[in-house]
Order: C-alpha cells, then structure tokens, then sequence
C-alpha cells in the first residue's frame, strides 16, 4: 500500500476509515460494507490518525554542540 498505514494488516488504509467517518459514515456502516473489519478497527484507526494530527515540530535554531 506504499507505506501507507493500514489495519491489521489488511489492504485498508487508515486513511480511507478517516476519510469514510469524515464524510458521515458510522461504524455500522463501514463494517457493513467492509465485513472483515471490526469497531475497535475503526476506533484505533482515529486514535492514530489524532495522535499524528498532534505530532508538534521543532526546528533546531543553531546546530547541536
């Protein structure tokens, strides 16, 4: 999947779960249409996606001594 985050293993990318939730989906709806996922799949997918969306940067300002 290119190095794509993905759930259990499965040829499912973090992404497209977000990107279904975003756009209205409930859990009961994904594992309808995506029978071999389970709920907490979807839950642990969100609970990364939040991790990274608070991944904070900091930039060196002089190098290291």
């Amino acid at each position: 999947m290119g190095g794509r985050a993905c759930i259990r293993g499965m040829r499912i990318t973090v992404a497209l779960l977000v990107n279904l939730v975003a756009n209205g989906m409930t859990a009961d709806d994904i594992t309808r249409e995506y029978p071999d996922l389970e709920s907490e799949d979807i839950r642990q997918a969100l609970a990364y996606a939040s991790a990274l969306a608070n991944d904070e940067i900091h930039l060196f300002t002089s190098p290291a001594a």
